[in-house]
């Protein structure tokens, strides 16, 4: 019994001790091996690169030509906080980071409409507060916008609005844009083009 005791602790003992040398040997290989440091300093990039520019174009790649795409049409998601730029076969050529309508009073209205005649460089409204640059009618002319990010009467950013674009429905019922974005619909979106809004 006493042999059957002495035996069990030596098997622990070695059991326990290759757990050690284990750990010990997968600590060594984690810090000297280049390719897992590398990943760990990719997923710190990849989290910085997903930080939303308000100021940029929402991706990378060029802005798709429209005179290559004649049926392209404007996907408003509300709940993913995106304008998708799809073509005539539902393919997303591009897209975009936006905030829409907050709450009932201000919710983005959905349903299918078109781009109308009324757009500008920039405009102030009183009553909210907020003004806007290049602006874009799809709705009640003049009353439903496609914009940048909100400006003060001067002109000037909102910092603290911009800076929802994309996470959270922060609008009075318009779609903002980036600032980037808002001049590319401002600069090529046609008149008549559809606007899907849901």
């Amino acid at each position: 019994m006493r042999r059957f005791r002495q035996l069990l602790v030596v098997v622990a003992l070695i059991i326990v001790a290759a757990l050690g040398v284990n750990r010990v040997f997968q600590k060594m290989t984690a810090t000297s091996h280049p390719s897992q440091q590398t990943t760990q300093t990719t997923t710190k990039k990849t989290a910085k690169a997903d930080t939303i520019n308000w100021r940029k174009p929402s991706e990378s790649k060029p802005y798709p030509n429209l005179d290559k795409h004649p049926n392209a049409w404007l996907d408003v998601n509300t709940s993913r906080q995106r304008v998708y730029i799809r073509d005539g076969n539902h393919r997303v050529l591009y897209t975009m980071y936006c905030s829409t309508g907050t709450g009932k009073e201000n919710k983005t209205p959905h349903g299918t409409y078109a781009i109308q005649g009324e757009r500008g460089k920039f405009f102030f409204n009183q009553n909210s507060g907020e003004g806007a640059k290049y602006w874009v009618s799809w709705k009640d002319h003049g009353i439903y916008l496609f914009h940048s990010v909100p400006t003060d009467q001067n002109g000037n950013y909102i910092k603290s609005e911009a800076e929802e674009l994309g996470k959270t429905a922060a609008s009075h019922g318009c779609v903002r844009l980036s600032v980037a974005d808002a001049k590319w619909v401002y600069n090529h979106v046609p008149y008549g083009m559809k606007v899907v809004i849901h």
